[in-house]
């Protein structure tokens, strides 16, 4: 058992240590907001994800899992402190590390005896090496640290299981022995460990995500012209993923990446490019390709409906992906917003975010169920894959709306089923037969 402190109760933070927990480890979780940490020790939890709330009620229940705003109680005993505080969007798209280093000054004050700080959020390359800077001026007496980049891998969703079945655990440091001794945390994981120096292993995260983030933009590119050449872009991309050099993950077509991690990882990795000189054109693309695929939707409603003025538009789903209540980055939020500019009324519904929503689009009515959203709508507009989507009773949905109009932007229907039902139905990429009904 080791004891271990993990800086932020978010969501890599909060995933991060009760999985610790739950290996057997001794883990306090530190948050400076006083009621998330009130809210935690009741076991009332800031984030939605599958499994989390049960676990993290089980380790507090063994007493391996414990919840503090105080550096000093958290960093008491502490072998191994994770910084894992947000790292939000700065103004030209860069990195704001202002909560990296707060962590890193109350580090230095709070720590007393030797310590092994282990970056876990997303940080600009470099950043190992100036938390160890901040550390060192910081302290008010020399006392013997070091510095570990372990970037995170988690997907929203399936946190839990990223987390306990890593494709790979990466470890950067200048200190091979404190590398080796985090790499020994996660043995029990029996995942792959990667040890490198600290800015490959932060350069290894921001190459990650921008290569999958990449491989969405280039199949919603592809299915933008399947759609003007008549192809099915569903049927383009599973010949393509049984390539074993290309795969089939990440190559739905829809309405682009969003969440907490793409969107502002890719800015940043092409900002960092700028400021070196180098010109990020490929990451450039990547971003626009995504912007424009959200402005899709508005286009194929306008030209459904002639004009979206005093048309009432459902939205089914709200999160940016299904199983979680994010919504940070989602398309829904950018599609609402645009309806509501040409005088379009938007409503509603998510199976899980519905108070995230409440805050993220108060102009937006909210329902309690997709049969709701239908009643009375001119259009519908798929924007997450939700498994209870997949098994509407599409008949009931049709008969409770004005106009039989969807936009399937998640291709979660076939063209062919919602003709015959009726539907004036237009789906992402799927050609000629993705027009049907119109």
């Amino acid at each position: 058992m080791k004891n271990i402190c993990v800086i932020g109760a978010g969501y890599v933070g909060l995933v991060t240590g009760t999985c610790f927990a739950d290996l057997g480890n001794n883990v306090i979780t530190l948050d400076i907001s006083e009621e998330r940490i009130e809210n935690l020790k009741k076991g009332i939890l800031p984030i939605y994800e599958p499994g989390l709330e049960e676990m993290v009620k089980r380790n507090m229940a063994a007493g391996r899992l414990s919840f503090t705003t105080s550096y000093a109680e958290a960093l008491e005993k502490a072998e191994f402190a994770f910084i894992a505080v947000g790292t939000p969007e700065g103004v030209d798209g860069e990195a704001d590390l202002k909560y990296v280093r707060a962590a890193a000054e109350s580090i230095a004050e709070h720590m007393h005896q030797p310590l092994i700080i282990v970056n876990k959020s997303t940080v600009p390359v470099g950043t190992g090496d100036w938390v160890a800077d901040i550390v060192r001026a910081k302290q008010p007496r020399p006392i013997p640290f070091s510095v570990v980049s372990c970037p995170e891998f988690l997907a929203e969703g399936s946190a839990l299981a990223d987390f306990m079945n890593p494709a790979r655990i990466v470890l950067g440091s200048t200190d091979r022995e404190a590398a080796n001794k985090v790499a020994d945390l996660h043995l029990p994981l029996r995942a792959p460990i990667v040890i490198t120096d600290l800015r490959t292993a932060e350069m290894i995260k921001y190459a990650s995500n921008a290569f999958l983030a990449t491989k969405i933009s280039f199949i919603n590119e592809i299915a933008n012209i399947c759609e003007a050449l008549g192809a099915d872009v569903k049927e383009v991309a599973a010949g393509m993923g049984y390539d074993p050099r290309i795969g089939k993950q990440f190559l739905n077509a829809g309405l682009g990446w969003g969440g907490s991690c793409f969107p502002k990882d890719v800015k940043a990795l092409a900002y960092m490019a700028t400021v070196q000189g180098k010109h990020p054109q490929l990451l450039q693309a990547v971003m626009d390709i995504n912007k424009y695929q959200r402005r899709q939707v508005v286009l194929k409603l306008r030209e459904m409906l002639g004009t979206l003025k005093g048309k009432h538009i459902g939205l089914l789903g709200l999160a940016f992906k299904p199983n979680t209540d994010d919504m940070r980055e989602a398309p829904s939020v950018e599609i609402a917003r645009a309806v509501q500019a040409e005088g379009g009324i938007v409503r509603g519904y998510d199976p899980v975010a519905r108070h995230t929503a409440e805050r993220v689009m108060p102009s937006v009515k909210l329902c309690a169920s997709a049969y709701e959203v239908a009643e009375g709508a001119d259009a519908l507009v798929v924007c997450t894959e939700w498994n209870e989507f997949k098994q509407l009773d599409l008949a009931r949905i049709k008969s409770a709306m004005r106009q039989p109009v969807m936009v399937d932007g998640r291709n979660l229907y076939e063209p062919e089923q919602m003709a015959a039902l009726g539907f004036k139905y237009r789906g992402m990429g799927r050609g000629l037969n993705g027009s049907l009904g119109l």
